[in-house]
């Protein structure tokens, strides 16, 4: 979930809070591609080239409006994100309604017996592996390609990129289009965990920003430790404390993190 915001604004400053919204909307597009009779993960990775074209558009017209002029950007980008994602929600709530959709596959429903009485349900190792082979696609992506060292490059130095022979605009396009083409993919894993509303996005804007932070802005094998790190604790603290305090081990991870090494687990 954390990776595609782990480039937009790790490595690019984007303040992009509507990639939550993003996610959900990736959710209830493989839903109703699951409703034809395709299988969850094929309906997310057919649904990542849509996601890239419409992150095209979406940050051509944020740069037309607002990174361009470069006048209270920070605060200016942030009100439009939030408008995108009030948008989304609300599309969402008027195309589907606001109760619980969910999709049926092989693999949901069914479990595989560790030892004993552990049991691993078949549809969290399936999300695991696919974001766990997504996860390190990209990093590889953005280490060994020209574009993925320009994408990781930009947002330090802009002026070097053009003596390069990169267009700092194009290469800023291309990788929020990237980061968007993910929420494709892991809306789809999050419709396989479980149940989705239009109104979820508002339970993965903190979580995510967390993960992206802790991580160390923009790393790739610091999202995925970060991610686990998370996840583990809210896991512990849901089952021996409650569920009332699960959505606090995000910022309180984060402050305890931040606190020690400001520059996040893998930041430099």
């Amino acid at each position: 979930m954390s990776v595609g915001l782990s480039i937009s604004f790790g490595l690019l400053d984007v303040p992009h809070v509507a990639h939550p919204a993003f996610l959900v909307l990736g959710a209830y597009a493989t839903y109703a591609l699951v409703g034809y009779g395709m299988d969850p993960l094929v309906a997310g990775a057919l649904l990542m080239p849509v996601f890239f074209v419409f992150g095209l558009a979406v940050y051509q017209f944020y740069y037309l409006t607002f990174e361009r002029r470069g006048t209270d950007l920070g605060v200016r980008g942030i009100a439009f994100f939030f408008g995108i994602a009030f948008i989304v929600q609300v599309g969402l709530i008027l195309a589907f309604g606001v109760d619980q959709r969910m999709v049926e596959a092989d693999y949901i429903g069914t479990s595989i017996e560790v030892f004993g009485d552990v049991r691993i349900p078949q549809r969290m190792i399936v999300a695991f592996g696919v974001a766990l082979a997504l996860t390190g696609g990209l990093g590889l992506y953005l280490s060994k390609t020209f574009t993925g060292r320009a994408i990781k490059a930009v947002a330090q130095d802009e002026g070097a990129l053009r003596l390069m022979g990169a267009n700092p605009v194009r290469i800023k396009r291309w990788a929020f289009g990237i980061a968007t083409s993910t929420c494709a993919m892991a809306g789809a894993l999050l419709i396989i965990v479980g149940p989705v509303d239009p109104n979820l996005d508002r339970l993965y804007i903190g979580r995510t920003f967390c993960v992206v932070v802790l991580a160390g802005m923009g790393s790739m094998s610091g999202t995925l430790v970060a991610g686990i790190i998370l996840g583990v604790a809210e896991s512990l603290v849901l089952s021996s404390v409650g569920t009332a305090w699960a959505p606090a081990v995000a910022f309180g991870i984060l402050l305890a993190v931040l606190g020690v090494r400001p520059a996040g687990l893998f930041g430099r």
